[in-house]
């Protein structure tokens, strides 16, 4: 389904795309073409975009073609999704110590777009971070790798 969605391959065009895209929420889905958790989120988005075309531009990021996002990101589990407004990286709290990435795939499409609404709202309030709609037992859980340092 990923086909169904636009790819930035460099980091020219992703710089360009948080410049571009304006009073819209920016979703920018870090991962691989051929990961399993990749293809199924990719369903996800490729069928929510569409409805959310108002509030959200979604965009695919190849980990392997963006070694400088993936490394300012943070991106150790793929696939990851970040969230910008206005160029403004969009935090959110899902009661898990990082609040910049969403990690994993989302349980239903649901799931997403109460969360792009939150973000959508919040940012044209003028806030940075937001609270996560999503039932926390819909959001996937990690151990943080650099733990403990």
């Amino acid at each position: 389904m990923s086909f169904f969605l636009p790819k930035l391959t460099t980091k020219k065009d992703i710089d360009e795309v948080i410049k571009a895209v304006a009073e819209k929420v920016l979703v920018l889905r870090f991962g691989r073409h051929d990961d399993s958790v990749c293809l199924q989120l990719d369903e996800i988005l490729s069928k929510t975009a569409h409805d959310l075309s108002n509030m959200a531009s979604i965009y695919i990021v190849d980990v392997d073609k963006a070694p400088i996002y993936t490394r300012y990101f943070d991106i150790s589990y793929i696939p990851s999704t970040v969230f910008f407004f206005n160029g403004q990286h969009m935090k959110v709290d899902y009661g898990s110590p990082d609040h910049t990435k969403f990690v994993g795939s989302f349980k239903t499409k649901q799931d997403f777009i109460d969360l792009i609404e939150v973000i959508y709202r919040g940012a044209m309030r003028g806030k940075m971070i937001v609270q996560s709609p999503i039932d926390p037992q819909n959001i996937p859980k990690y151990d943080l790798l650099y733990h403990g340092i």
